[in-house]
């Protein structure tokens, strides 16, 4: 979600101001599609020469003037919330009270009502400018007993006015519930005209699908309660009910062709005011950005790739230097030459360094998360056995070799017990994160989920011992070990620790009190009985695919950095005139086949690797829940891009025998 608060100069110079040309280009379109719904509006067909003068006449009357000035101001505040509210990694309820809490929260609800009120807004200017029984809100009328005429309350006005804010609560509703404000990166880059070109027609058909569901929602809606707002307000603003009408809260009066046809309509035009702000800005905010390589001077060192990749506050920014770094990879052969220079003075491979570490490191954190994830769901629950723990595959740093001062990041490797990073259920890319995109954030507050998924993704205190690392389940009730002393000291060159240094905690200390004892045995049995109630239980249960989505939700990064490193790699075999990438192959292909390893147990897991549903026309963004597909499938061709290009030379790359085996599956061209 993004912050106007940011100090950042890429939020200052590049994200608004895209965001402002967005708006822009949206109020410039606003004439037009006032015009297309004055023409439908009065459409009359058995009179086209009447109909479009009176088109004409409407639209240069003052009336639509002022609804065009109203309207601008809609589509500001649309522009405003798209970019206060958009995020790069959607946000993904594991659980229906997770879902929830997210509509009923504070700063939704405010979004919400806003919605509400720029729909009435919007409805205003369609009830004017379609005019006639929809005009006003008052109209005259004549008393029954007297005779007289008094102001009566117009219920056609107050029925599209209804309508509006009706349709504004459900935009707000959908934006939560289809990740509207979700924008994800196209695969094929396209110029911002041919794609808003080839979305246009999606953007009218989906404004019209959802104006028709929001149109017979309300009707039968206004059905049953519609009497309440009516005779609310007639009463407040002291509006008589003229009684000579036909209610629209009953049967016949809903049976209304022209009421309908221009609720329609009505509804479509609002629909596609705000479904285009919301295309326009994603096609601004996702258009590619070219970062310099390297810089001649040093104030503007940090907006070089090496520097923006880095970044952990700025997500938009670290993924179009990602994106950069994958196009560059490919199409540009004088920015490769320049990731593969040396610096002067002192010839050292910086440019190279950063991007692969940044790169590496991306790509071990997800082979820690879906390994995590796998330990998580292996336990069920249940703390592993010390003999289960054996069995347990992990990862570890396989070495390698640098030049000059800077390291590569430790790489995913088998065989050490596996060290999880708490930042796993934290955060996504860089740091940034959502309480939503946690794959186990709705379990750890779920009052079934157990102890060890808990563990998982607690916070840790800064004097516990697992402060830092996180421990992989099977481990996390072990006491002391003797040999976790030794291995440091062996690490460090100094004598292991002797036994008799190691002391226990009094047996005392670990014995928990009565008052806890008993306040444990109430809490389980409320726990039990809560989960016997259907209601709960339905609530808390963990919705298909949502974990596996979760864990996969900023997968794009990923898939960028695959095809980065892929391309570097492939391209270094004749271009890397100093021998840079050689140093760091090792590294890279342990951490692609590592990876590798995790994806496929994953995919083992139930519902991971079964296909959503396909959904109703929307304007919900659904791309990342295919995401995992999409990773699986870049990272094999990007190990297929090394073992083509390279061939038999990695026979003398210094890897694991596990790793070589298995990339001589992809030499065999039998993955």
């Amino acid at each position: 979600m993004f912050s106007l608060k940011q100090n950042c100069w890429f939020i200052k110079k590049v994200v608004i101001w895209r965001a402002v040309s967005s708006i822009a280009w949206s109020v410039l379109l606003l004439p037009v599609t006032t015009a297309v719904f004055v023409l439908l509006s009065r459409f009359n067909l058995f009179h086209p020469i009447q109909w479009i003068s009176e088109c004409t006449s409407l639209l240069t009357a003052s009336s639509t003037i002022f609804s065009l000035v109203v309207l601008c101001g809609v589509v500001l505040m649309t522009g405003f919330f798209n970019l206060e509210f958009y995020t790069l990694v959607p946000s993904i309820p594991c659980s229906r009270v997770a879902l929830l809490g997210t509509v009923l929260h504070p700063r939704q609800c405010v979004h919400s009502l806003v919605y509400c009120t720029m729909g009435m807004l919007v409805m205003w200017c369609a009830s004017v400018t379609i005019g006639g029984r929809y005009s006003t809100l008052g109209t005259p009328c004549r008393q029954s007993e007297s005779g007289e005429f008094v102001t009566c309350l117009n219920e056609y006005h107050l029925f599209l006015l209804l309508a509006g804010a009706f349709m504004g609560y459900s935009h707000s509703f959908l934006g939560v519930v289809q990740n509207m404000y979700y924008v994800s990166f196209q695969p094929i880059q396209q110029y911002k005209y041919p794609r808003f070109k080839g979305c246009l027609p999606a953007v009218v058909k989906c404004s019209v699908i959802q104006s028709l569901y929001s149109a017979r929602n309300f009707a039968a809606l206004y059905f049953f309660f519609g009497y309440v707002p009516k005779t609310w307000i007639s009463s407040t603003l002291n509006l008589q009910i003229d009684s000579s009408l036909q209610p629209l809260d009953s049967l016949t009066g809903l049976i209304d062709f022209s009421l309908l046809y221009h609720l329609a309509i009505s509804g479509t035009f609002l629909y596609l005011t705000w479904y285009l702000t919301v295309l326009l800005f994603r096609i601004y905010v996702t258009e590619a950005y070219s970062f310099p390589v390297q810089s001649t001077f040093t104030e503007d060192a940090e907006q070089c790739l090496p520097k923006v990749l880095a970044e952990k506050n700025t997500l938009v920014m670290k993924f179009l230097a990602l994106q950069d770094l994958a196009l560059l990879s490919q199409h540009s052969l004088s920015r490769r030459l320049e990731v593969f220079s040396l610096s002067q003075p002192g010839g050292h491979p910086h440019n190279w360094n950063a991007i692969s570490k940044e790169c590496l490191s991306l790509l071990s954190e997800l082979t820690h998360r879906l390994v995590a994830h796998q330990d998580a769901v292996a336990s069920n629950g249940r703390v592993k056995s010390q003999s289960a723990s054996s069995d347990t595959r992990s990862v570890s740093s396989s070495s390698s070799v640098m030049s000059g001062t800077e390291d590569i990041p430790e790489t995913p490797r088998l065989g050490v017990p596996l060290r999880t990073p708490g930042s796993v259920f934290k955060s996504s890319v860089g740091g940034v994160h959502s309480s939503l995109t946690a794959p186990f954030t709705s379990d750890a507050d779920s009052p079934f989920s157990s102890p060890a998924i808990r563990r998982l993704v607690g916070q840790q205190e800064p004097q516990s011992p697992w402060f830092g690392t996180v421990q992989s389940p099977h481990v996390m009730r072990r006491g002391p070990k003797l040999w976790s002393a030794s291995t440091e000291s062996q690490t460090n060159g100094s004598p292991p620790a002797s036994p008799a240094t190691v002391s226990s905690p009094p047996a005392a200390n670990q014995k928990p009190s009565f008052l806890a004892q008993w306040l444990q045995n109430r809490r389980e049995q409320v726990k039990s009985f809560l989960a016997k109630r259907v209601l709960i239980v339905y609530l808390f249960n963990k919705l298909p695919e949502a974990s596996s989505q979760a864990l996969f939700a900023d997968s794009q990064a990923h898939i960028w950095a695959l095809q980065g490193l892929s391309h570097l790699v492939a391209a270094s075999f004749s271009e890397d005139q100093f021998g840079v990438v050689q140093t760091t192959l090792p590294s890279i292909l342990s951490c692609l086949v590592v990876l590798l390893e995790a994806v496929d147990r994953h995919f083992k897991l139930p519902h991971a690797s079964s296909k959503p549903a396909r959904t109703i026309c929307s304007m919900g963004d659904s791309t990342y829940k295919t995401l995992r597909f999409a990773l699986r499938a870049a990272l094999k061709t990007a190990i297929y891009k090394i073992t083509t290009t390279f061939g038999e030379h990695l026979n003398a790359v210094n890897i694991s025998s596990e790793h070589r085996k298995r990339l001589q599956q992809f030499l065999e061209f039998k993955e």
